[in-house]
């Protein structure tokens, strides 16, 4: 069995609230390659799509994966082993290096460019140390502290995943029930009442469904044995169970194949086609079923379920004994103040919105006005040149001056001195 943390992170596949972490694959049960409609969401996602499935063609790493646990991953045992992959493999990991490193100075660029003026300094391998997932100090050569380093930041992500939806959806809840009050605020007296008794309709038309099992229950599991997997449930056995829904085989119940088992407990309570039945609030459920099996069946805290930590859970009092569940919309998902703190930012938000719309509105009309003088000073401009154009046009069109030889009669001249018989005028 691979409690490996590559497993774990391939594990969280696309939610609905946001893009899932499941980065990390195993190299036992999946394809040779990570798929490439994987998407992590994480601005490293590709780096580590090919950090991956680099390593995964060296049969020495793959040999060490398969015997390691979490820990040996998690402490950087494991990364010391990329010291004895081949020569091709490290090759590859360098170039793999200098171009993320290259994409990561493009991006810090560009993210300056758009804040700071031109023509200035940047301390590239300053900035890059606020990246976790590499080392910064070389930046040319993929070592066994990339490699920890690369597990540490996936890891990170991972355990903030689930606390960061949580409260993505109670936020979504508070501005859901916000826009309501804003809008039964804008009815008159008649119209609000029709609409909260509307409302309250269909939030008890939504209650209305079967009961719900505990995720993780005899009840819950006999359900799935029975609808899912056409089996008969006076023979339910927890190990024949387990076996059917570790559904690649690899001897671990992940994330994904435990949310499977919660479909038919979802269903019973949202319908993509009613009205009253909130998709977004069913993925919230359905995580939440997740993190109450994984607290009470996964011992070891390492995000998957093997056959024994499933085989001692069903020995527990509560798999037998276990009552309903309560949804997510019969529990308190946020506070009156919370949502008053929640309602007092969206107010300041909008209020520095205004501000800048208002500013930008202001900067608008002073560039209408620069408009309007520039335009003016061009319209004297064109005059002055018409004018200038007009002028020299004038000054061509005037008749020229020349000189005309024109004959004169003889006159006297002094003694000595020749008589002057022509001459020159000018006409």
């Amino acid at each position: 069995m691979i409690n490996s943390l590559f497993h774990q992170f391939h594990q969280l596949q696309t939610r609905s609230m946001s893009s899932a972490l499941k980065a990390w694959s195993a190299v036992r049960g999946i394809p040779d390659k990570l798929e490439a409609s994987l998407d992590t969401g994480l601005y490293y996602h590709r780096y580590l799509q090919e950090v991956i499935n680099v390593l995964e063609t060296d049969s020495h790493f793959r040999e060490k994966l398969q015997a390691a646990n979490a820990e040996d991953i998690k402490s950087g045992k494991l990364s010391k082993e990329l010291d004895f992959v081949s020569h091709h493999v490290r090759t590859k990991l360098d170039e793999l290096k200098r171009q993320e490193v290259s994409r990561l100075r493009m991006l810090l660029k560009a993210k300056m460019d758009a804040t700071m003026e031109q023509n200035v300094q940047i301390d590239h391998l300053g900035l890059l140390k606020q990246f976790e997932h590499l080392d910064p100090q070389n930046q040319h050569t993929f070592e066994a502290r990339d490699l920890e380093l690369l597990i540490q930041a996936a890891t990170k992500d991972l355990e903030n995943y689930d606390a960061a939806h949580h409260e993505e959806f109670k936020r979504y809840e508070m501005l859901k029930e916000h826009e309501r009050r804003e809008y039964l605020k804008s009815l008159d007296e008649e119209k609000r009442r029709e609409e909260e008794a509307r409302f309250q309709e269909l939030r008890q038309k939504h209650k209305e469904h079967p009961k719900i099992n505990v995720p993780g229950s005899r009840d819950q599991l006999k359900e799935v044995w029975e609808e899912t997997d056409g089996l008969d449930p006076s023979e339910f056995n927890p190990k024949t169970f387990f076996k059917l829904h570790d559904t690649n085989s690899d001897g671990v119940l992940d994330e994904q194949e435990l949310e499977a088992l919660f479909t038919k407990e979802l269903e019973k309570v949202y319908d993509p086609r009613n009205e009253e039945d909130d998709m977004l609030e069913m993925e919230e459920e359905r995580l939440r079923m997740r993190e109450h099996v994984m607290k009470n069946v996964d011992l070891n805290q390492d995000r998957l379920v093997t056959l024994e930590e499933f085989l001692k859970s069903t020995e527990k009092k509560e798999f037998n004994e276990a009552g309903g569940w309560e949804t997510v919309d019969e529990t308190q998902v946020y506070s009156e103040a919370e949502l008053q703190r929640f309602e007092a930012e969206l107010a300041a938000q909008e209020a520095e919105l205004g501000r800048r719309a208002e500013q930008l509105k202001r900067q608008h009309q002073d560039l209408q006005e620069q408009q309007v003088r520039l335009d003016a000073q061009k319209k004297e401009y064109q005059q002055a040149v018409l004018h200038m154009e007009q002028r020299k046009t004038q000054q061509g069109e005037a008749p020229a001056e020349e000189l005309k030889f024109q004959a004169q009669a003889p006159h006297a001249a002094p003694a000595g001195k020749m008589a002057v018989q022509d001459s020159w005028v000018l006409s």
